[in-house]
């Protein structure tokens, strides 16, 4: 499990770093100051959801249950968060509506709050073993 969550780490982090130079370079020119401060946002959240996976991959205080739990719920909250608002705020370019997909956005911000309090409750019980 620790070399999955560790590779999909990396896959984020990736990721992360060509969307922000991508963002700060060619989208700079295109997008509006507000959709660039969005896809900005959904970069910085993939980022630090990379380094929140990197932990939980080498972290011994939750069990590997949680750890997939964990990863499932920053899996799918990364592409549905920071996804959706990189769809978003490039609609414009594509020449596709990609307004429907807004719904997911708050959808992947609660999996991510969810993958934390997940971490918290493992983590607490850890503990108190």
């Amino acid at each position: 499990m620790e070399r999955k969550i560790t590779l999909m780490a990396i896959a984020f982090g990736v990721t992360a770093v060509i969307f922000g130079a991508f963002g700060a370079h060619a989208l700079k020119k295109v997008l509006t100051p507000d959709a660039l401060v969005s896809f900005e946002t959904g970069v910085r959240y993939q980022l630090y959801h990379a380094l929140f996976l990197l932990y939980i991959a080498t972290t011994s205080l939750v069990d590997d249950a949680r750890k997939k739990q964990i990863f499932s719920m920053t899996l799918f909250g990364v592409l549905f968060f920071s996804g959706s608002i990189y769809l978003l705020t490039t609609s414009a370019l594509s020449g596709t509506d990609f307004t429907p997909i807004g719904l997911v956005t708050p959808l992947g911000g609660a999996l991510l709050i969810s993958a934390w309090i997940t971490l918290f409750i493992g983590v607490y019980k850890k503990k108190a073993e």
